[in-house]
């Protein structure tokens, strides 16, 4: 095992020195990933939007639709009307940063702000999200402010609900007397200069609007981003530059009879090719950590598994060692085993979402990709990131990578033993 290991070592050590070779097998799939991943997330430029927010209004007062109106008018948040069901849809499938539910009795309530239960409000938002929830329950306070500071300025308005304050006190008989003498000294109160230029001021516990939270768990349907679908394409090149680099090696070695002579040492053929499978084994791991560790580090890209992604991590690496080999065995030359590999890659990659993510592609295109390592790679490692799959349906794509690796493998060892 030594003798492998110091082998895998050599060819590792090898690897950066090629500048083309360590190019394709590690910069390139970050430009691939990067590059793609901003271009599918559109212009970033402009001006900043408010944020998206259900509106369910249960009360369909006139008073609800004003204070939905002067939310709307702020500019921070964009309001969309819809159903509670659907409001909650929308924000655990992250195309709502939350919902607001507005309780019955609100626009009832608007008219008696300074007595009786508040006006009610419920933010239903993704637990993840509490910057957002917070920037939402301070836009929410700020409009009750503003309602009440317009019923200040308003004269008529204000007396109004004072004088319905006053009667509505004068039909309870519990009423206490203290109350009855408050609200005379504030229908004085709104009637005076001070209130109508939206001074005031008390230290008593009345409440302008009462706000509520509810979790609404966000559900991963989709990709978060679009890193989460360029990333995955970044680790099928990445997983192509090590085919090429540590296949192209070994046809350099069997050309130039370095294989020949480390043949004539105490080393059978096994551990030569296992020492090159070995290397290339934990230049594909190392490729896809980098990956993986920048995506979620710059770019936001979060496993909704971890432990699906390294079962297709180690699934994918199986299939493109076997792969590598079988590359080192299409030709005599360099140049050979080099244009006969891309003119099978190329299309292999095409058909399996590598270059174009397969959404886009036509159907036929879709269905031919089903030949494709490249296709069952991206579907395992989206699997891992927002498909969510369980270990069941994590099966099937790791199980054929696997099977292609071991075909490939057993393949390309066999064709270096007769050639």
């Amino acid at each position: 095992m030594r003798q492998v290991i110091a082998l895998a070592v050599k060819d590792l050590r090898v690897l950066p020195r090629v500048r083309t070779a360590f190019f394709f097998t590690l910069i390139w799939p970050i430009i691939v990933a990067v590059m793609f991943g901003v271009a599918f997330s559109g212009p970033s430029g402009g001006s900043v939007t408010g944020l998206k927010v259900a509106l369910v209004d249960d009360d369909a007062s006139a008073g609800s639709r004003a204070f939905a109106k002067r939310l709307q008018d702020s500019s921070q948040l964009v309001l969309t009307t819809m159903t509670r069901a659907d409001a909650e849809t929308a924000v655990r499938r992250g195309q709502q940063a939350a919902m607001l539910v507005v309780k019955p009795g609100f626009g009832e309530r608007s008219q008696s702000m300074f007595y009786g239960s508040p006006r009610e409000i419920e933010i239903g938002n993704d637990p993840s999200r509490q910057a957002e929830a917070a920037m939402i329950e301070g836009l929410l306070m700020k409009a009750a402010a503003e309602d009440m500071q317009k019923m200040f300025s308003d004269g008529a308005a204000s007396t109004a609900m004072v004088d319905n304050a006053i009667a509505d006190s004068a039909r309870d008989p519990d009423s206490p007397p203290e109350l009855r003498h408050f609200l005379g000294e504030l229908k004085q109160f709104v009637a005076s200069p001070a209130a109508r230029g939206g001074s005031a001021s008390g230290a008593s516990t009345w409440q302008p609007l009462k706000v509520t939270s509810a979790a609404v768990v966000r559900e991963r349907v989709g990709p978060a981003n679009s890193f989460e679908v360029t990333f995955p394409q970044g680790v099928v090149w990445g997983l192509i530059g090590c085919v090429m680099s540590f296949g192209l090696s070994l046809v350099s070695e069997r050309t130039r009879g370095t294989l020949v002579r480390l043949e004539m040492s105490p080393l059978s053929r096994a551990q030569i090719l296992g020492g090159k499978a070995l290397a290339c084994f934990v230049a594909m791991l190392f490729v896809q950590t980098v990956l993986y560790t920048l995506g979620y580090v710059a770019f936001g890209v979060r496993p909704s598994s971890w432990l699906m992604l390294g079962l297709a991590t180690l699934s994918a690496t199986v299939a493109f060692c076997g792969i590598m080999m079988l590359v080192a065995t299409l030709g005599k030359t360099e140049q050979a085993a080099s244009g006969t590999a891309w003119a099978i890659l190329m299309p292999l990659s095409m058909v399996g979402g590598g270059m174009v993510p397969q959404f886009i592609l036509p159907p036929w295109m879709n269905a031919a990709g089903v030949v494709s390592p490249m296709r069952w790679t991206i579907r395992a490692i989206e699997g891992a990131l927002w498909r969510g799959f369980s270990i069941g349906e994590m099966a099937v794509p790791c199980l054929i990578l696997l099977a292609i690796g071991a075909a490939c493998f057993a393949l390309g060892t066999r064709r270096l033993a007769e050639a």
